[in-house]
């Protein structure tokens, strides 16, 4: 064959290796757009649609190679020099066209209906995986007396679980408004925004508590964990952190170091200050419009670190209790700075310190600026 460039892209061209580039880009364009639009619906990870891209890619050079050196006559594939000997008749052209065409017209429809879904579910927002709401935990009790346990409980774990990074978790404020155990999980999970649903029953009978949780994906209603704990109530603190890493695990939520650390803290060792606590959880649960149920919920803060000093969540939660209070009413009941100052230097770094120092910055010292930086 001739050197001369103009006789070597004729070559090409009668070759059909420009054919073959141009069918080749569109077919791997085609499956490309496949790959992207099917494989999250079957939750394929990432990186298939990465091993698509460089096999297609990869395969770009050979497609060229084989176009070159073979040819595609109706009685399959020949070398191109066969295939010269025997004059293809034109049909063969019209093969390449009709390839084009189709995979073309392929392509641009997945495209724009990718395009199309995409645009779609960005107005409607896209639910995160690692996304949870802890709904009301169920008392089963006898004495029903103990709901306050049992909401103390839900309150903890779901605590615990937003100090996971790497999940969004729902707030009580918005969770607090439905039953345990509701029907209609799906609907529930989407007016929250979330994908996973956290139900549970908590028991408790004089020193002895069970407490039963069930992680629910709740577009398919389907279980992906659950366990019931039967422990002391002395050792019901390792049952909330061992509830929030297996929600971790199950969702593949990463820990970081200083979390695994946060999990491994007892807040107290002392279950009637614990108890104390929870009782105050309960009350911030139900309301605080009023003057009343601040002034009960601190009475219980206050016997909990009245009970154990060393109790930093609960000075933690006082010193909110005199903040609000005090923004809200105008009442100074107490001192929300030295049960902040307490907590502080407990355990300076706890989220419940620092939001306790936002509340402070906040309400009493008016400092906004501050508080929103907190």
């Amino acid at each position: 064959m001739s050197t001369n460039p103009g006789a070597f892209f004729s070559e090409l061209k009668r070759r059909n290796v420009y054919k073959v580039a141009v069918a080749y880009a569109i077919v791997g364009w085609l499956l490309i757009q496949i790959a992207t639009q099917v494989f999250p619906f079957f939750e394929i990870p990432n990186w298939g649609v990465r091993l698509i891209v460089i096999l297609v890619v990869l395969g770009f050079p050979v497609a060229l190679i084989i176009a070159w050196a073979f040819d595609l006559t109706p009685e399959g594939l020949k070398r191109t020099e066969e295939a010269d000997r025997e004059q293809v008749s034109s049909s063969r052209s019209r093969t390449w066209i009709y390839v084009v065409i189709s995979a073309a017209a392929l392509s641009g429809g997945l495209f724009f209906l990718g395009r199309y879904t995409a645009s779609n579910e960005n107005k409607l927002g896209k639910v995160p995986a690692k996304s949870i709401a802890v709904l009301p935990f169920e008392n089963l009790s006898e004495d029903k007396a103990n709901a306050y346990f049992a909401a103390g409980i839900q309150d903890e774990i779901m605590t615990r679980l937003a100090k996971i990074t790497d999940l969004k978790v729902i707030s009580r404020t918005s969770t607090q408004q439905y039953q345990s155990k509701p029907g209609n999980l799906s609907q529930i999970a989407k007016e929250l925004g979330v994908a996973h649903v956290l139900e549970g029953s908590v028991q408790r009978v004089g020193e002895q508590v069970r407490v039963n949780v069930q992680l629910i994906k709740a577009d398919h209603d389907s279980h992906i964990w659950g366990e019931t704990y039967d422990r002391k109530l002395t050792d019901i603190f390792g049952v909330e952190s061992d509830v929030a890493k297996s929600i971790a695990q199950s969702l593949q939520a990463k820990l970081s170091g200083r979390e695994e650390q946060a999990f491994a803290i007892q807040p107290t060792d002392n279950p009637d200050a614990y108890d104390a606590y929870l009782r105050g959880l309960a009350v911030e649960t139900e309301s605080l419009i009023s003057v009343y149920p601040l002034q009960k919920a601190i009475s219980f803060y206050k016997r909990a670190v009245q009970l154990d000093p060393n109790f930093a969540l609960a000075w933690a939660r006082l010193s909110r209790m005199y903040s609000v209070l005090y923004s809200s009413f105008g009442d100074r009941l107490g001192d929300a700075k030295g049960a902040l100052e307490r907590a502080q230097a407990l355990q300076p770094n706890a989220p419940e310190t620092l939001l306790a120092l936002a509340y402070y910055q906040n309400d009493e010292l008016r400092d906004y600026k501050h508080a929103r930086e907190t």
